[in-house]
């Protein structure tokens, strides 16, 4: 075997490896997408916490319809050509409400190892070329806002408010008050 025919054999062996790595990205953002919501809805229901189900759910159909509606309204051509439905992500829409619902709901501890799946969910579909940066984008803060809207934290000792104030100089403002 000559020089010629080790080069050629590597560079097959190089393309099919990157062509294995994309088919397993997008086949794990298939299966991770869902992660989240799934490990809500455990955790309520292992905890009995049936208003954190009920959240999850009224959370999980808003970011749904939203997100579904505003496929329907915008035709935008996916990176690969393979559909007309890529603003926004649904995967990544998804990821982002179930990641946002376990923040929020139960703490940092179940947040952000959910937010690390989302992440991933959302930078692999870019990689997978099944979306953009902005359909991405868009799914994620659809997600997001469902989920900061319909989820309430659990512990009481913990909240976040906003509320409108006049700042020095009789200026329109707000306040943010962070009681724990």
């Amino acid at each position: 075997m000559n020089l010629k025919h080790i080069l050629t054999a590597c560079l097959w062996a190089a393309a099919l490896s990157a062509q294995a790595q994309s088919a397993f990205v997008e086949k794990s953002t298939d299966a991770l997408c869902l992660l989240p919501t799934a490990a809500g809805a455990v955790k309520s229901l292992a905890d009995g916490d049936h208003k954190g189900l009920m959240q999850l759910g009224i959370t999980t159909a808003v970011t749904l319809a939203v997100n579904y509606g505003l496929e329907a309204a915008i035709t935008k051509d996916r990176p690969d050509g393979t559909g007309r439905h890529a603003f926004p992500s649904t995967h990544t829409a998804a990821a982002f409400s179930g990641a946002t619902f376990l923040l929020r709901r139960y703490g940092w501890k179940w947040g952000v190892p959910a937010y690390a799946a989302a992440t991933w969910v959302a930078w692999g579909r870019v990689h997978a070329k099944r979306h953009d940066v902005w359909d991405v984008l868009g799914g994620a803060a659809i997600g997001t806002a469902s989920a900061l809207v319909f989820t309430r934290p659990l512990s009481s000792t913990n909240s976040l408010s906003l509320m409108p104030a006049t700042l020095p100089g009789h200026a329109p403002g707000f306040c943010l008050v962070w009681t724990h």
